[in-house]
């Protein structure tokens, strides 16, 4: 018999008893929040920085951050969501102290805003299916910008919603939806020029 995945509700709650939990100093809960969640905190650190050093010293800031404001998780959303907001908010303060632009600028080639391209429908997950489209894919993600780079990441990989990330980097979400269009664009042209994937 297939046990069915658990619902968001119940994710939830499992997201407030590890808190609670960490919050009352049970002993290895904290580390069970860490186990769970440094691959995100690292990709999405990595994503923004791509440099090993650096997303390694900032990972270890983000989860002093998290245990140090653990107490303001308040349960309404996914744990998952709140330890990528912090790593997101200290990838990006890193690169705003070395004033590394976290965009391009937000107007298409044909000089009209973003926003109103959106609608692309692209399925990136499928297109990716080979093992060398996936190396390919990845060397084009790293050319984008940080911000583009993240905020794929977010959405595609791990599924995290357009509200959530909204909230998560203090974006509007017609403005992610706009990055994440002109993203899937640009990596539709260089999967094209490399490995003839069609646009």
């Amino acid at each position: 018999m297939r046990i069915p995945p658990p619902t968001p509700a119940d994710c939830l709650d499992a997201d407030r008893a590890l808190v609670a939990a960490i919050l009352s100093r049970q002993p290895v809960a904290f580390e069970q929040l860490v186990r769970e969640y440094q691959g995100l905190c690292w990709r999405v650190v990595d994503r923004m920085v791509r440099h090993p050093d650096d997303t390694r010293e900032l990972c270890q800031e983000a989860f002093l951050r998290i245990h140090q404001t653990l107490h303001q998780y308040r349960g309404e959303s996914a744990l998952k969501s709140w330890v990528a907001q912090v790593a997101y908010s200290i990838a990006k303060r890193h690169l705003e102290r070395r004033h590394i632009p976290l965009v391009e600028n937000n107007m298409g080639e044909d000089g009209t805003a973003l926003i109103e391209q959106i609608g692309d429908g692209i399925d990136l997950e499928a297109r990716t299916s080979e093992q060398d489209i996936n190396a390919h894919l990845h060397a084009a993600i790293d050319a984008l910008p940080p911000l583009q780079r993240t905020l794929l990441t977010l959405y595609h990989l791990e599924e995290i919603s357009i509200a959530e990330i909204a909230t998560l980097t203090d974006l509007a979400e017609g403005t992610i939806k706009s990055h994440l269009f002109r993203s899937r664009k640009r990596l539709r042209e260089l999967l094209e020029s490399r490995i003839g994937v069609p646009a």
